[in-house]
Parts: structure tokens; C-alpha cells; sequence
């Protein structure tokens, strides 16, 4: 995350992943098991669990675990607001880039817990994105849609648009 100051450029990025550490144990907890099960049930020959899957079914889960691993590995929240507007990635799922003439107003926001961590539909502050924590980028768009993006910087944020873009903002903390 940072924030880059020049007399045409301001700008303020923030690269966010799923680094909590309850989430990598219970994703290396789902991958052992399916190592295990193909040890087990393909390589010992014993079949795996009470009620095994056929063998496809086991290769189909160690697929599946190590693809999830890859997908939460992989996946990441950029913000960068600047000069001309907003831009969100939610890799590998969602891009948006909203431009300052598209915002009504924003401010920063204690969300608190919007039902988890990921996409959120249907909340107080319209599509939630983030990665942990409760405090986001409220923002309302001119044609009445809102969305948040969330933080893990809320005041060096709030500071940045209270700086540079106090005309859209509506609130604060």
C-alpha cells in the first residue's frame, strides 16, 4: 500500500490477500486429507474412510483442495483512487473503474460483519468487497448504486480523501 504525491499524480494503492492464518490451516488441513486419501486408497490399496469414494472421487477431491489453495492463493483486492477516479479489482472475479464524475460521495465506514470475507450482495452499502477486518471505502454512486471496498489502511485512507477529494465526502468515522 501506498500513497505517491506529484504536482499532476496523486495517487493511493492498496494490495490486499487472504493471510489469515485460521484460513491457510483449515485449506493445508483440507489438502492433507486429500494426499492422504490418495495414499491411503490408491497407492496402500485400503480403502479411505468408512464409506470410501471410488478412486476418481478421491482424485477428484485432491483436485479440488489444490485448486482451492491456488484460488485463495491467487486471489487479491487492489485499490488505487487517483486524479481520475476509483479503481477495485477483486481478482480473479470483479473490476471496477468508477470515474470521480460517477461519485456522489464516499466516506470511510465501520461495517462491522456482513455475513464473511470475500463478495458480499445485498448489504447495507450495496456489494461488499474485502478481505478481513470491518472498516471500508463506502461509496454512492450518482445513479443511486453503492458499493464498498474494504481497508486495512481506514485512516491513512480517510486522510488521503479528506486531503485530496473533500468535496465527495459525505461522512467519517
Amino acid at each position: 500500500m501506498q500513497i505517491e504525491q506529484s504536482p499532476d499524480n496523486i495517487i493511493f494503492e492498496e494490495q490486499q490477500r487472504f493471510n489469515q492464518w485460521w484460513l491457510w490451516l483449515l485449506l493445508i488441513g483440507i489438502a492433507t486429507s486429500a494426499v492422504y486419501g490418495i495414499y491411503e486408497q490408491l497407492i496402500i490399496g485400503e480403502p479411505f474412510g468408512s464409506k470410501p469414494m471410488s478412486d476418481d472421487g478421491v482424485m477428484a477431491y485432491f483436485v479440488f483442495s489444490m485448486a482451492l489453495i491456488l484460488l485463495f492463493r491467487w486471489m487479491r483486492l487492489d485499490t488505487r483512487i487517483d486524479q481520475n477516479g476509483i479503481y477495485m479489482r477483486f481478482t480473479p472475479f470483479v473490476t471496477k473503474s468508477i470515474t470521480w464524475s460517477e461519485v456522489q460521495n464516499l466516506h470511510i465506514v465501520h461495517y462491522g460483519f456482513v455475513g464473511g470475507w470475500g463478495i458480499r450482495f445485498f448489504t447495507a452499502y450495496g456489494t461488499v468487497y474485502n478481505m478481513r477486518g470491518t472498516k471500508g471505502l463506502a461509496i454512492n454512486l450518482e445513479k443511486g448504486k453503492k458499493f464498498l471496498i474494504g481497508t486495512q489502511k481506514p485512516d491513512l485512507l480517510n486522510q488521503f480523501i479528506q486531503t485530496h477529494f473533500s468535496e465527495k465526502i459525505h461522512t467519517t468515522l
